[in-house]
């Protein structure tokens, strides 16, 4: 008998240990995934909100220099140098610019080795440039190329505004979204699903171009399919078919440095497609298929019957065309007409700015020449011409009250075509929110926010089911919204780093519900466990963080005083948080960010913000001697200066003269609403003018100043909309790291 422990005792109090340890494991896993979701969550909130920040810019710069083309006086240098990116109006006849672009004249050297075509083009001549891509075999000849998207020009001067498809004669059709230059996922998908054929029909829709580097590739074997399968591969247009839009986000530099010799001719050509890419797709007359949105104001009717051509940029309505125009050369500078001071005030206000434009007095109907001697204006000349122009714009304001009858006839622009701009504005670049009803979208800048109300009013009108939409990156390559009425589609994979996202197609067949198909492009990702996967998207992620906040450098020390009352050059974490915050307005979870954005604080746990922002610099060729606040101006508005860079590069040459780089930042000062002194203008273009030679490579201004972290390697890493796999195996081996 005796007093032993039993063999139950015994178990029962090792299961209570192995219950504690489970437990303590949980608890351990359950933090980690939380910790891990929270950090692919603030990882993609970064990311998001920048892009967004980027278009809106690019929309802002476009309405920005639109204004100027028509208050400025047309004998202005400036006028001149900008007015070459509308010249919407050039009206010719279609047999005129078949002449222009005509290929007949290039010769093919008996050393070319890429793909040969003839025309009409056969499935096996379509598969063959697939597969010449595929192999990064020596790219398509400008001879053909021309005379492929001639070929397509004229194919898609038959097609309807929205083409109407059903699935009664192929059991499923595939719809694929976004793909921005990513050939590796076109080709992924064609391997999975199969290219397209008679039996395989294909909606693409829309953005096509812009930020990969292989947007012309896609485009070719997209438009060589459409070719050959006229009633099997349909086209929607996207926000980034804008020539304005292909200049900010890299299409434009593509082409250019593709096709040196006929790289001009294809991009005109490229805007003449572009304009003509139907507007939506309906299957089966349930489902649409488009690429931005809708709004309250959305009508099918309308957008079938208006001219989608006219539209070469959606971002600006075009002019009413007069008769003089129709005589114009192709080749020749449009001198558009100007609107006049009061005309610009009837512009729709909720493209970029939620009101109209205020005063503007800082350029208002003056040269820019005028703007690099204002501060050498003493004050009180200055008042007195602040006065005339206040006088000037009241006197735009009360103009329109006083038109006739007769005025009013010659507007620029009629209420029913500003109607239809707003219609395929709203179209191209709208997204969906959450809550009901519709709103400017004014954080991308263009197009509205519309709610599942709406979705409803909208599906019930015109008697629809479901809405496929692409516009938006999303984690897993798609997401239902709206009660299930809309799917937002978007099948380019790893769009803002290597394991940030998932691309997705979806099937359709005769029941029309959809059937989602996911994928990964990169191999790398299958190598890869999930720390490792969110741990590559955070760095490139903090680096961009890292670059915005250097950009706001002097927004940010200016809060950081506020709350530094005693001027120590220190902040408390709290006041760190929010003063960040309260410049960038990121709604980032600002104190768990910082110990992978400051390195350094005091044994009190206080952060040195002039120290913090020490371990920042500019890279560039003995940058010292010039002035600061042009540096910081420069890196914060990169995008945008490289964008007015390309527009003023007329030649497309990628160089510009000294005094055309002069001529671009005093557009930048009068955008800013700031002052760029000559002296500073001239300092910074004799440091890039290394050769003397008088003229500035583009590419080279951009790569001399571009921020880097003393603390990391993060510049070795793929940055946003950049880098390659071998960049990241690089860094992931790096020990510092």
């Amino acid at each position: 008998m005796g007093c032993g422990v039993t063999k139950s005792d015994q178990f029962h109090k090792n299961s209570g240990k192995a219950i504690r340890a489970a437990v303590l494991i949980q608890r351990w896993y359950r933090q980690y995934v939380a910790r891990t979701e929270m950090r692919r969550r603030y990882t993609w909130h970064i990311f998001q909100s920048i892009e967004y920040s980027g278009e809106q810019a690019q929309i802002k710069l476009y309405n920005f220099l639109g204004y100027l083309m028509d208050n400025f006086t047309p004998s202005s240098n400036e006028r001149n140098l900008i007015s070459h990116i509308f010249r919407e109006n050039e009206v010719c006849r279609d047999a005129e610019w078949e002449r222009h672009f005509c290929y007949k004249n290039i010769e093919v050297p008996e050393i070319y080795s890429g793909p040969h075509l003839t025309f009409p083009l056969t499935v096996e001549q379509a598969v063959g440039l697939v597969e010449a891509f595929r192999n990064k075999k020596q790219q398509l000849h400008s001879r053909y190329a021309l005379q492929l998207l001639l070929e397509t020009w004229k194919l898609l001067r038959m097609l309807p505004n929205i083409n109407r498809i059903s699935t009664c004669h192929s059991k499923e059709i595939t719809i694929c979204g976004d793909l921005h230059g990513q050939l590796e996922d076109l080709l992924l998908v064609f391997y999975k699903n199969g290219m397209p054929s008679l039996e395989k029909p294909y909606v693409f829709n829309g953005d096509f171009v812009d930020r990969g580097k292989d947007s012309i590739e896609i485009l070719l074997i997209l438009f060589a399919f459409l070719l050959v399968y006229p009633s099997d591969v349909y086209l929607n247009r996207g926000n980034h078919e804008d020539h304005i839009v292909n200049l900010r986000y890299g299409f434009t530099k593509e082409v250019l440095t593709k096709y040196k010799m006929h790289g001009k001719r294809i991009l005109k050509l490229l805007q003449k497609i572009f304009s003509w890419l139907p507007l939506a797709t309906v299957i089966d007359q349930k489902v649409l298929v488009l690429h931005g949105g809708i709004s309250d104001t959305t009508d099918l009717n309308l957008l079938a019957r208006l001219d989608r051509h006219s539209y070469i940029s959606a971002l600006r309505p075009p002019k009413r065309r007069h008769q003089s125009s129709a005589s114009t050369s192709i080749d020749s500078d449009l001198d558009e007409d100007v609107w006049g001071v009061n005309r610009v005030f009837q512009r729709r206000a909720s493209l970029t700015f939620p009101k109209p434009l205020g005063t503007r007095d800082c350029f208002h109907n003056r040269s820019l020449q005028d703007f690099s001697d204002r501060i050498k204006v003493n004050m009180e000349t200055e008042l007195e011409i602040r006065r005339r122009r206040q006088s000037i714009f009241n006197a735009a304001i009360k103009a329109p009250e006083q038109e006739t009858p007769t005025a009013s006839f010659d507007s620029v622009y009629s209420d029913n075509a500003k109607e239809e701009w707003k219609q395929v504005l709203d179209l191209l670049w709208s997204d969906p929110m959450a809550q009901d009803g519709c709103i400017p979208n004014e954080v991308r800048g263009g197009g509205c926010y519309w709610g599942p109300d709406v979705t409803e009013d909208f599906l019930n009108k015109h008697n629809l089911q479901l809405i496929i939409r692409s516009h938006e990156c999303k984690q897993d390559g798609y997401e239902f919204c709206h009660n299930r009425k809309v799917l937002t589609l978007f099948s380019a994979s790893n769009y803002y780093d290597v394991g940030s996202n998932r691309g997705a197609y979806v099937k359709l067949g005769p029941d029309l519900v959809p059937y989602l198909l996911q994928y990964q492009a990169s191999s790398m990702i299958r190598e890869l466990t999930v720390r490792q996967s969110v741990g590559r998207t955070e760095r490139s992620a903090l680096k961009v963080l890292r670059e915005q906040l250097f950009a706001h450098k002097s927004d940010l020390i200016c809060a950081f005083k506020k709350l530094d009352s005693e001027n120590t050059g220190l902040v408390s974490l709290n006041d760190w948080a929010s003063a960040v915050e309260s410049v960038m307005h990121l709604d980032l979870p600002w104190r768990m960010l910082r110990c992978q954005l400051v390195t350094r604080k005091t044994s009190d746990g206080m952060i040195d913000y002039y120290d913090w922002f020490n371990e920042l610099a500019i890279m560039g060729p003995s940058a010292d001697h010039i002035d600061q606040s042009l540096l910081e101006t420069l890196y914060r508005h990169r995008s945008t200066l490289e964008t007015i860079f390309r527009i003023v590069d007329t030649d497309n040459s990628g160089f510009i003269t000294m005094e055309d780089f002069r001529q671009t930042w005093k557009l930048l000062s009068v955008y800013l609403k700031m002052e760029i002194t000559e002296e500073a203008i001239s300092d910074l273009a004799v440091t890039i003018d290394s050769n003397q030679d008088g003229s500035i490579d583009i590419d080279e201004f951009m790569e001399a100043f571009r921020l880097t972290d003393k603390k990391s390697r993060l510049e070795r890493g793929r940055s946003m909309f950049m880098g390659t796999a071998t960049d990241l195996t690089k860094l992931d081996a790096d020990p510092s790291i």
